[in-house]
């Protein structure tokens, strides 16, 4: 058994968070290749430490006063050596820090940071080799990620090791430029490591015990997911809900490897499992329920309009010259709708029905605004009858109007509109129709 190891921002935030993290590692001999995350929020009021660095490099490289912020950063590491009765003096590379802000060395450079001495100090913490994520996570000369490159890389430097730690986020370019992926990005490395290794399983610690049914800022005390398959995983996330990196998930799916969410502060969790099939029943019809607000539908209407060929095309092509992206297009016979975020398509909407009405020459067209999609997502649903209908029953009940459903054929997933403001009422009815009166 051969494990990946990742942990978040939280979950390396103190000397206090670092304890706990060898007793995860140590508990597990398994638990062999590291990625650590740069040291995130003691508490509510804290700042994350990648923060601390965007704003010490803006000022510094624009000239502004600030050594109070690197004497900030400085401290936030020198906190956790000392935490950690650790013999390891990091003055030498806060130097070449300093100097390398001074001389603009961009604001790429200066995020990873958090991640490399945090790498630095893990690494002598547990007395593992430290391999620098800069030499083995590539990107090309326009910052484009090479992921064949890399796990070519990674492999063969990896290779000979049996433990490392890699810090997470970041990368470099042929000419030696730090990159980094978006934020959140280690969740990305620690995938990139687990396929390079052909690992077993690939855990990501963090400070929640894995997926929830439902957003915990909505719902009370969700229950958690056991079980989730990468597809199911991708439908929810794109609705919004979020605990791991999206990109993470494609490395270790071309290999199969499964990714376990798990918390640091409640090791003995199962967490949430995320696999590419499972015969395992799911405990709920549904997997879990996501959504966002902020859509508008644009409402297209044309007598005998699945007579004309092409019609969808036109109409998606004026969009398309807009640079609006659609998220849904339910239609009917007559009618054609269009889903958009609100916030792209306002100040263009004018031009966009302008367009329309030259490209296909509607009837009517019709907005409306203040909308919210819902994600209904299980693997389960496609085996049970009458999930739609549940829904709809559900809704009435919480006296909530839909505005528009629709299903893919894979029967993964069911897509709802309603009105932002019944947006929360509308999670919490699909919630208690599919898991409170199971439990």
């Amino acid at each position: 058994m051969k494990k990946v190891v990742k942990f978040g921002g939280s979950s390396l935030a103190s000397a206090r968070q670092f304890k706990k993290v060898k007793d995860i590692i140590t508990a597990d001999k398994t638990r062999s290749y590291v990625i650590p995350s740069a040291p995130g929020k003691r508490d509510s009021k804290d700042t994350k430490v990648t923060d601390l660095l965007y704003q010490c490099y803006e000022a510094a490289s624009t000239g502004q006063s600030y050594k109070r912020i690197f004497d900030q950063i400085k401290k936030r590491f020198y906190d956790i050596i000392n935490g950690l009765d650790l013999n390891l003096n990091l003055d030498f590379e806060f130097d070449k820090i300093e100097e390398n802000f001074l001389q603009k060395a961009g604001a790429d450079y200066a995020a990873s940071r958090g991640e490399y001495l945090n790498g630095i100090i893990m690494a002598h913490y547990l007395n593992y080799p430290f391999v620098d994520a800069a030499d083995v996570i590539c990107f090309d000369e326009d910052g484009s990620f090479l992921p064949e490159k890399t796990n070519a890389e990674l492999a063969a430097h990896l290779e000979s090791m049996k433990q490392a730690v890699i810090p997470g986020f970041y990368g470099a370019r042929p000419d030696g430029t730090i990159t980094t992926f978006s934020r959140g990005g280690s969740d990305v490395t620690g995938s990139l490591v687990a396929r390079a290794l052909h690992a077993d399983l690939y855990e990501n610690w963090t400070d929640v015990s894995g997926f929830l049914v439902a957003d915990p800022r909505i719902i009370n005390d969700p229950v958690p997911i056991e079980t989730i398959t990468y597809r199911e995983l991708r439908e929810l996330s794109y609705m919004g809900a979020s605990v791991l990196h999206e990109d993470a998930i494609f490395p270790v799916r071309k290999e199969g490897i499964p990714i376990n969410i798990k918390n640091t502060n409640r090791p003995e969790d199962p967490g949430t499992m995320i696999v590419e099939s499972t015969s395992k029943k799911p405990l709920y019809t549904i997997t879990g329920v996501a959504g966002k607000k902020g859509f508008c539908s644009i409402i297209i209407d044309k007598a005998m309009m699945n007579t004309e060929i092409g019609f969808c095309r036109k109409v998606l092509e004026v969009f398309e010259r807009h640079q609006i992206s659609f998220e849904h297009m339910p239609s009917g016979i007559d009618t054609m709708t269009v889903f958009v975020h609100q916030d792209e398509f306002q100040e263009k909407e004018q031009a966009v029905i302008s367009g329309i009405h030259r490209a296909v020459h509607p009837d009517i067209i019709d907005l409306e605004s203040d909308l919210a999609l819902i994600a209904v997502v299980g693997r389960g649903m496609k085996a049970n009858r009458g999930t739609a209908a549940r829904i709809f029953a559900a809704l009435s009940h919480a006296k909530i109007n839909v505005k528009m459903i629709d299903q893919g054929s894979s029967e993964l997933n069911i897509i709802i509109g309603v009105q932002n403001e019944d947006f929360e009422g509308a999670i919490q009815a699909i919630y208690d129709i599919f898991v409170k009166t199971v439990l």
